[in-house]
């Protein structure tokens, strides 16, 4: 894994431009601590930052391929390609030498043997650049999921692009700056593809590919999710489930580093553990690293909720007891959530002020931790948006609401806070927030591929898929890919590999819950490999803390704020409604009830940290 960054110009010379293409590359330097590299010619600087995962020696970046001893292409890349033995060999019948044994010199000779085709071909995670030499020409190209992110800048003679926010921001040419609609999608807890907050800024969509030539910028899809009938009856569905999981867990160990996974004690990382062991034993390896995270007092203070029916910890245990992982807990205190030093860290590594609170924090801070062991992990996200195991998708309520359903949720759960109610009333009037979120789930709406004659139960809940691997999901991994790579720890998904959604995407939801339960299918296909006690386990999702000394911490850094007369997010607030919440005790320690005090003291810092100017 690792981190990139860019600029073209096709009216300067960026020879001249070192300092500049080195500062954007250096604040990659996080995704990327074992090497660095700048390739630099007239029109075009290109910078990585490398953490080396695959090929220690070989892989080095900037990779350039030439022809007669000339430069004719060059990529920067990151991610994984787990086919890249496959095409490799493929690409060796058809005369094409290698030098290094590097998923990143694979794909570079796969662009040059099949063109812009060569996207279809690639199985894995991964945001690169190719500069084509001959044609004057950049090709950005992002997977299929979303899984690694890429942003870029479009200026007057060209673009300046990374794999985060900070790498562009540090171009002179780029501004710091959110007008309305930043905001909107900042507050409104709905990631619109495409959009990244900084006005001016755009992020790459998943299965996409960007063109920058001279005088012209083109974005286009390679790859989005297509309604097929699904002609596999019940018992074929899962053994062909079961031979996915396997082949791309199998695909997803390869690694010349310690790898590990994260394991929570649900059915998904469960699965995702059990696997890698079985694959693991089977290549003479092993056993398995796993681990959790936990709160120092979590038995104490955790208490059942709608959607936290049980703690986490005695289920880990029986997995790693069942799988015989070497498995290690990561137990966090409310003094190390709330500090602010880690939610700067936070900040840092998003970029934006949007996030999930102490869960950002407690998921960075496990990183940290891992990273002290591992530097690879395998995780078990995004099974509940291809397997249908939110509760969500289960209430008749929210399933017909017209409105985002993880929106829906939050509004129909009894004591949840409103993300806005902090904010200025004639803010939030002039935003127009429920009507901004109206405009961008109509939009998510027609975009949905609907099979001919489908109607009812089956049509809605392709929708509902679709909502949740388009919008809800890419806030999850961008939240993962963050936390992971601040720590310089590489987290794969082995659930977001495009043949298993596109095989769960058009598989009925009647075939999803057969059996009347959640992820029906993956229980199926996996309860073999695990301990009883967490195949009959209800959904919980990422832990959050109810210590109420973190509540406690929140309120005393929200009071320090609205004593701070110079605190730039003051003129957004409605003083009197957050004074309230100051000094509120008597509010349960959950995280809807914190939402609002952690969303007002993450916008504080971002305007302050990056020196944010809003503009209308």
């Amino acid at each position: 894994m690792c981190g990139i960054a860019g600029w073209v110009d096709f009216e300067r010379d960026l020879t001249q431009e070192r300092g500049t293409a080195q500062a954007m590359t250096d604040t990659m330097r996080n995704r990327g601590p074992d090497a660095e590299g700048l390739w630099l010619a007239r029109h075009v600087a290109l910078g990585h930052r490398r953490l080396s995962i695959i090929d220690l020696e070989g892989g080095r970046q900037p990779m350039v391929a030439e022809e007669n001893g000339a430069p004719v292409a060059v990529i920067i890349y990151t991610g994984e390609v787990y086919n890249f033995r496959e095409l490799r060999s493929e690409l060796q019948t058809l005369g094409h030498r290698f030098r290094t044994q590097s998923d990143t010199e694979v794909v570079l000779h796969a662009w040059q043997q099949w063109g812009t085709a060569f996207t279809e071909r690639l199985n894995g995670m991964y945001a690169f650049a190719i500069w084509d030499v001959r044609k004057q020409e950049l090709l950005l190209v992002r997977d299929r999921m979303g899984i690694k992110p890429l942003y870029y800048y479009p200026t007057p003679a060209g673009v300046l692009f990374g794999s985060e926010p900070k790498a562009i921001l540090a171009n002179p040419l780029a501004r710091a700056e959110m007008d309305d609609d930043g905001l909107r999608e900042v507050l409104s807890f709905s990631k619109t593809p495409g959009r990244a907050v900084f006005r001016g800024m755009r992020e790459l969509r998943p299965g996409h590919v960007l063109t920058v030539r001279r005088g012209s910028l083109r974005e286009q899809a390679y790859w989005k999710l297509e309604s097929r009938p699904h002609t596999d009856d019940l018992k074929t569905t899962v053994r062909t489930i079961r031979e996915l999981l396997e082949d791309i867990v199998a695909r997803q160990l390869i690694s010349d580093v310690p790898l590990c996974s994260l394991l929570s004690g649900g059915l998904d990382s469960s699965v995702i553990t059990a696997l890698a062991q079985n694959a693991l034993r089977a290549q003479g390896a092993g056993p398995v690293r796993s681990f959790a995270v936990d709160f120092v007092g979590n038995a104490q203070h955790f208490q059942p909720d709608e959607i936290r029916g049980t703690p986490d910890a005695p289920f880990v245990a029986d997995v790693a007891r069942h799988v015989a992982s070497h498995h290690t807990d990561i137990v966090l205190s409310a003094n190390e959530l709330a500090d602010p030093t880690a939610r700067e860290a936070v900040l840092r590594a998003r970029d934006l002020p949007q996030g999930l609170g102490d869960m950002d924090t407690s998921m960075y801070l496990l990183f940290r931790a891992i990273r002290q062991h591992s530097t690879v992990a395998l995780s078990g996200e995004s099974a509940d948006e291809v397997f249908g195991g939110y509760s969500w998708f289960h209430i008749p309520e929210i399933v017909s609401a017209n409105t985002f359903p993880w929106i829906a949720m939050t509004l129909m759960r009894s004591g949840a806070r409103a993300r806005t109610e902090a904010f200025a009333p004639d803010l939030r009037q002039r935003l127009g927030l429920e009507d901004y979120i109206a405009s961008r789930y109509q939009e998510a709406l027609a975009e949905v591929p609907h099979l001919e004659g489908e109607s009812g139960q089956e049509r809605r809940m392709r929708e509902i898929f679709y909502l949740h691997l388009t919008r809800w999901l890419q806030m999850l991994l961008d939240r993962k890919d963050r936390m992971s790579m601040a720590t310089a720890l590489e987290v794969r998904v082995p659930f977001c590999d495009h043949r298993l959604v596109e095989y769960l995407f058009n598989t009925p939801w009647s075939m999803k819950t057969f059996d009347g339960h959640e992820k029906s299918l993956l229980r199926a296909a996996t309860a073999d490999v695990l301990p009883r006690s967490v195949v009959e386990r209800r959904k919980s999702p990422y832990p959050s803390t109810q210590d109420p000394e973190y509540a406690k911490a929140l309120r005393r850094q929200l009071a320090a704020i609205l004593d701070n007369s110079r605190a730039p997010v003051l003129p957004l607030l409605d003083r009197t409604q957050v004074r309230a919440m100051a000094e509120d005790t008597q509010s349960p320690s959950t995280q809807f009830s914190r939402a609002p005090l952690e969303q007002v003291l993450i916008l504080n810092d971002w305007l302050t940290r990056y020196e944010v100017r809003l503009v209308s």
